[in-house]
């Protein structure tokens, strides 16, 4: 599922327009990014946490010429999921769980 499936998801279960579900996603997913960028953390109960994370500076190596560099200090979100998140099973486990009960 990519933006524009949820939007049409939503529409639909909105009933209404897909201009105003499509405000509504952009909306949530810009007060995720403000709320990360201003607080260092969004936590949305029942489906997970966005949190910002600090890398240190460290050693790398370029694998095509194996020349030793310093990748730099950087910032990135990570997804910490809510319980019920964690309960879906993968396409894999499913699969191995109907091959197991023919």
């Amino acid at each position: 599922m990519n933006k524009g499936d949820l939007v049409e998801l939503v529409a639909t279960d909105l009933g209404g327009p897909r201009i105003h579900a499509e405000k509504a996603v952009r909306a949530v997913l810009d007060a995720v990014l403000e709320g990360v960028e201003r607080d260092g953390s969004v936590t949305l109960a029942g489906f997970g946490t966005f949190e910002r994370k600090h890398r240190e500076a460290r050693p790398g190596r370029n694998p095509r010429t194996g020349e030793t560099l310093l990748i730099p200090a950087s910032s990135t979100v990570t997804f910490r999921p809510a319980p019920a998140l964690k309960r879906i099973e993968s396409p894999s486990e499913s699969m191995v769980a109907a091959t197991a009960s023919d």
